[in-house]
């Protein structure tokens, strides 16, 4: 989801690999081999779990002796298979990546382990480090943990310093969306094929909706009240909507409809956006060493209209089986990918931009760390710290979340959403007409829960 769901490299995006002693399988396959020191894991192909594959052998495995067979797939097909896999507790797998949506979600079905016993018995894990919203959002209904974050993020606005300066405009503190969609107008056009902003617009519940909803919480809607009343198309969603939708068809990037993290990551450095409101570990590239625009981008908060904050809350994290028979050698590997000590590994083997960052505190206190990521370091943790998935809006909610809401219907009622929306920045329908359909898709899932409730 990346907050952000975020595609895959396209060389990596067909196929399976599975790394380790035991050698490859093909798409769709599953571990092999699988002695007692031999453990599966099931991950999503981000660029950083491509960085630990490339670790494992050579640290983890030579350390331990455990060896690590990873299953690796695009973000879409991961979940569909973890899903499969965890909810049939077929044991295949002994870890998996899952997100801070997922984690409470499969803790109440069971299908996770706690991980508090193993957390207790290990003290240089140092649980205290891991930043608080994390350890909340990766905690089940019991109060117990059941996943370790690999990494964090939150969601801030990115823009060109030196394209706002020099059309004389300087960058409130905490900008209201007025304001953004103001210095959009002022700078769309300020360098040859720069649009004002770049926003995601691509249909899905971890595309378009992941900033989407975050500006619907900040102008006061929700897509359900405390009580399992849909709001898709009450006049504070609707307002969201509308203004979001006129934004980008206003000043944002060419071909906004099927824009997503990626794309928008692209427009940035290429300077074709001069501001990019998305996730904050979005930072690190366009702050990389060969990237045209390091040391030209400024990092602001979310934008807010009613909240105090709006930046949302995401984590790529390890979660263990339930069905496994390697508990033990599960966390082994989990608190050795979720440690600050791999953080220092991945910064002297492959370079400090590269760390897996947003979830230890020290983190931001580590100089090598800092001073290649001194530009949005500290804007990063300050969004991931504000962000409160409980309260993220102005009313009380049925369940917790920022950019998502943790009940499991969720994704599909987004991204059936979602595709109105995508239509509504194509020109194709109005927002009137995409929300009135998404009322109707909201009332079926609030029907289910308000005869639970009732019932």
């Amino acid at each position: 989801m990346s907050g952000h769901a975020r595609p895959a490299p396209a060389a990596v995006a067909a196929t399976v690999l599975v790394l380790g002693l035991s050698g490859c399988a093909g798409w769709g396959g599953g571990p092999t081999g699988g002695g007692p020191d031999t453990i599966n894991v099931l991950m999503v192909n981000n660029p950083q779990m491509e960085d630990l594959q490339q670790l494992t052998a050579e640290h983890f495995t030579a350390e331990t002796g455990i060896t690590v067979n990873y299953t690796v797939l695009p973000e879409n097909d991961v979940r569909d298979k973890i899903s499969q896999e965890f909810s049939s507790q077929a044991g295949q797998y002994d870890v998996a990546t899952l997100s801070n949506f997922e984690i409470p979600i499969y803790a109440r079905s069971e299908w996770i382990a706690p991980l508090d016993e193993y957390v207790e018995a290990d003290p240089e894990f140092d649980q205290d480090d891991v930043l608080a919203p994390l350890t909340a959002s990766l905690s089940g209904d019991d109060g117990r943990l059941y996943g370790e974050p690999f990494y964090g993020e939150s969601s801030f606005l990115m823009y060109r310093a030196d394209v706002l300066e020099a059309a004389g405009i300087e960058m409130p503190a905490n900008p209201t969306w007025q304001e953004v969609a103001d210095i959009a107008a002022a700078v769309d056009g300020a360098e040859p094929g720069m649009a004002g902003i770049c926003l995601r617009g691509q249909p899905g519940w971890g595309q378009v909706f992941a900033p989407l909803t975050t500006v619907v919480n900040t102008f006061g809607g929700t897509w359900f009240t405390e009580d399992w009343e849909p709001q898709v198309d009450s006049p504070e969603f609707r307002d969201a909507v509308q203004f979001y939708v006129d934004l980008v068809r206003e000043h944002g990037e060419t071909g906004a409809p099927q824009a997503g993290f990626t794309e928008c990551l692209n427009n940035v450095v290429q300077g074709n956006a001069a501001m990019w409101y998305d996730a904050t570990s979005a930072a690190g590239s366009l702050e990389a060493e060969d990237s045209p625009v390091k040391g030209l981008m400024g990092y602001a908060p979310a934008p807010v209209v009613e909240t105090d904050s709006a930046g949302w809350l995401y984590a790529w994290s390890w979660a263990v089986q339930q069905a496994s028979t390697k508990k033990d050698a599960a966390w082994e590997f989990v608190s050795w990918a979720s440690s600050a000590g791999y953080e220092e590994l991945v910064g002297a083997e492959l370079g400090w931009s590269r760390v897996p960052a947003g979830k230890r505190a020290s983190t931001y206190g580590n100089p090598d760390y800092l001073a290649e990521a001194s530009a949005f370091a500290e804007p990063t943790l300050a969004a991931i710290e504000a962000a409160d998935p409980d309260d993220p809006g102005v009313q009380p909610r049925p369940a917790p979340g920022i950019q998502f809401l943790g009940i499991p219907e969720f994704p599909d009622l987004a991204t059936q959403v979602s595709q109105d929306v995508s239509s509504a920045i194509a020109g194709q329908m109005t927002v009137d007409e995409a929300l009135a359909r998404g009322q109707d898709l909201a009332e079926d899932v609030a029907e289910r829960y308000r005869e639970r409730a009732s019932g």
